[in-house]
């Protein structure tokens, strides 16, 4: 006697579930599901989302499991293969998994209709035994700690968010709201973060996003008619990071799906940072009962660098990149650039580019040539350590 092939066994399957779900869910969940393989007695089907799997698994699981022993025998077991797409490319990939063991299902006759299964589950999103998926987190490998220069402009910012690396979900920084102007290192330290995580708990789901792709994926979504596959997806994380989350303001929808999001994974002791190039209390457009919980946590600022901290910075992309400027030079660049980190380091690059592009040495007359056309518009500090170091120079002393 021939073997009955996959698409059989399934096909058979069907008919039986179909005389015992509404016409409207077996629409829904098993219409879109397509049989792959059987081998060992082990069915394999594929399923268009994590989401449809673990609602499968939560409310259809002894139905399917009653089905397929009746057609392939006491030994059948059931595997899963969930379309997935990769959040940086949106191409579709594969992850398998097992069905749930957690029902003690008998090979007996099935007598219709099967009543479905009662899930003791509290939660439809978790379920014991759920491998974790393998998503690329997004983070920038070079935005580490180490590079991370720390000085009295962000030594709040820093040393929370590296608690929250040792520790996340479970500190009171949570969420941790990172704020500041553009250029003082936001980005860096919400990445640093990010990677530490990762380095010390390689198990958790960490996930850098930045608003406004974050809202490009939800429209997406929603066009898709996939809303609850992208919420999903959000509640699945375990250490959420959301960089310039003011792009969220005047979104009313995207708010409200982002609202949903951040209760579920506070409520589950998840991570969340945010960054932001305002104060909680500062920000404009965005709902209330959003910006109230962006307070539970901790609001850190990041200010302009003190000179000592420019001096560091500069130091160390120097020695990174293995450039000999004599001293004089770099801290007339820390003196001149005051604004953010951003602009210091390109005053260095493009003092690079000048000694190198025009074959001419790097000496503080070429760098004050260099930087009285940089900081043309820039409105320069006038510090105490600025007006020292200008009369010690006429004075020679």
């Amino acid at each position: 006697m021939q073997e009955k092939s996959y698409q059989d066994v399934w096909n058979n399957c069907l008919t039986i579930i179909r005389d015992n779900v509404t016409a409207q869910n077996f629409k829904t969940w098993f219409k879109p599901i397509k049989a792959v393989a059987l081998e060992n007695k082990t069915l394999t089907i594929q399923v268009p989302s994590q989401f449809c799997f673990e609602w499968l698994e939560k409310h259809y699981l002894t139905l399917m499991k009653k089905t397929i022993m009746r057609e392939i025998g006491k030994d059948a077991k059931l595997e899963y293969n969930i379309l997935l797409e990769n959040s940086s490319d949106k191409k579709p990939y594969i992850s398998k998994v097992p069905s749930s063991e957690q029902a003690d299902i008998k090979n007996y006759p099935i007598s219709m209709p099967i009543s479905t299964y009662s899930s003791s589950i509290r939660n439809p999103f978790i379920i014991p035994g759920l491998q974790k998926i393998n998503i690329n987190p997004q983070l920038n490998e070079s935005y580490t700690f180490n590079a991370y220069i720390e000085g009295e402009c962000n030594r709040l910012a820093r040393s929370a968010g590296f608690a929250v690396s040792q520790n996340p979900g479970g500190t009171s920084f949570n969420p941790l709201f990172i704020y500041g102007s553009g250029g003082l290192g936001k980005t860096h330290l919400a990445n640093a973060i990010g990677i530490e995580v990762k380095n010390n708990h390689p198990e958790r789901i960490v996930l850098y996003v930045s608003a406004d792709k974050f809202l490009t994926q939800f429209v997406d979504a929603i066009k898709d008619n996939k809303r609850n596959d992208f919420v999903h997806f959000y509640q699945s994380i375990d250490v959420l990071i959301i960089d310039d989350v003011q792009f969220l303001c005047g979104k009313e929808k995207t708010q409200d799906v982002f609202f949903h999001i951040f209760n579920h994974l506070h409520q589950n002791k998840k991570q969340i940072i945010l960054t932001s190039d305002k104060a909680p209390v500062d920000i404009i457009g965005m709902e209330q009962r959003l910006l109230s919980r962006f307070k539970w946590g901790l609001s850190a600022d990041l200010q302009s660098p003190d000179l000592e901290t420019r001096l560091a910075i500069l130091n160390k992309k120097i020695k990174k990149d293995g450039i000999d400027i004599p001293y004089e030079v770099v801290e007339h660049i820390a003196y001149s650039i005051t604004t953010n980190v951003r602009e210091l380091e390109g005053a260095l690059i493009s003092l690079l580019a000048q000694s190198s592009l025009n074959k001419k040495e790097i000496t503080i007359d070429l760098a004050k040539n260099m930087l009285d056309k940089f900081v043309k518009n820039t409105v320069r500090e006038v510090s105490i350590d600025f007006i020292q170091k200008v009369v010690c120079d006429y004075f020679d002393i």
